[in-house]
């Protein structure tokens, strides 16, 4: 029996029998194409929200007059049509302004790489959300770990996961606005409930509507169980009320001294609701446009606030007068 001569024979392609070298690398060239919005779908879990906010409204008047002047970055899908990378507020608006076609560069991406470019292209952005920070820090730290445990061309042996992290986590802190600690902050956002994140987007949101949470008692509310957490926004929603930073570390505390099925009680948590605390305190303010006409320019606030309570003293007086 004839044995296999071990010889391996590249066979050129299809494409390079029919085409020239010119062609070819012109084929690899990236181009600027103008494409239907209908063609691009949306990034798999894009984190960041297209709001049709004000400044989508100036986008969409600024696309009607002079069209989408910076190309959207899109990569061609297996079954066809194309992924939108980063572009998906110019192509709302394009949509909103009747547009039938968007300037797109096509680019060929891995996932990891097309995560990494969207997040990086996104957290350019004016306004960003904590919830669409939180899980945007995820996307990217998760596909620079995959990256990171890829063997290297030179180098056959993968890198040890704990490394991975550390240094996926350097990498990314130093690529990114905020700090190594802000964003595991920012990623244990992820693990609350999305009544919770809501309320945490609130804080930079200000819908007078809603309650809000800062960003320190959210990450310590992380912690707790998903069962508690929607007893605690029960609660709140209740009570008219978010935790502190101490009362959300409290919770936490007594979150992780539970073991196996056992989770913290509602009347423990209502328990530390009702403790006073500073941020909740009611409070009266007056604009100083209101009141400016009846003080001097550069009055102090405190002479205003002793004025105004030494005129109320006062009215209060002549009422009972009045009344006797």
């Amino acid at each position: 029996m004839a044995k296999s001569s071990g010889l391996n024979f590249n066979l050129p392609s299809v494409d390079d029998l029919f085409s020239t070298e010119e062609e070819r690398a012109e084929a690899r060239l990236e181009k600027v194409v103008n494409l239907s919005p209908s063609e691009i779908s949306d990034f798999p879990n894009h984190p960041f929200k297209v709001r049709m906010d004000a400044a989508m409204q100036e986008m969409t008047e600024s696309v009607k007059q002079y069209g989408v002047l910076v190309p959207a970055l899109v990569r061609p899908k297996p079954e066809g049509g194309y992924e939108m990378v980063a572009g998906h507020r110019r192509k709302k608006a394009a949509d909103l302004a009747g547009l039938a076609e968007i300037p797109c560069i096509v680019r060929q991406l891995t996932d990891d790489e097309a995560t990494i470019i969207m997040v990086d292209s996104n957290l350019q952005r004016e306004q960003i959300l904590p919830s669409e920070k939180a899980f945007a820090y995820k996307m990217k730290l998760d596909a620079m770990k995959r990256q990171a445990g890829r063997p290297r061309k030179d180098n056959s042996a993968p890198v040890g996961p704990n490394l991975i992290g550390t240094r996926s986590n350097q990498e990314l802190a130093a690529e990114s606005p905020d700090s190594k600690t802000q964003i595991q902050r920012y990623i244990r956002l992820t693990h609350l409930i999305p009544e919770i994140l809501e309320l945490v987007d609130n804080s930079v949101l200000k819908d007078q509507e809603m309650l809000q949470i800062a960003m320190r008692p959210a990450v310590e509310l992380s912690y707790l169980r998903k069962e508690e957490q929607a007893d605690l926004f029960a609660i709140m929603d209740e009570m008219d009320c978010t935790p502190s930073h101490a009362q959300a570390i409290k919770m936490r505390q007594m979150s992780e001294a539970k073991t196996g099925d056992e989770r913290l009680a509602k009347d423990a948590l209502v328990s530390i609701m009702k403790e006073e605390k500073p941020n909740q305190k009611e409070q009266f303010k007056i604009s100083k446009e209101k009141i400016s006409r009846f003080f001097a320019p550069g009055t102090p606030t405190q002479k205003i606030e002793d004025t105004i309570v030494k005129a109320l003293e006062l009215y209060r007086k002549r009422q009972r007068s009045l009344e006797r």
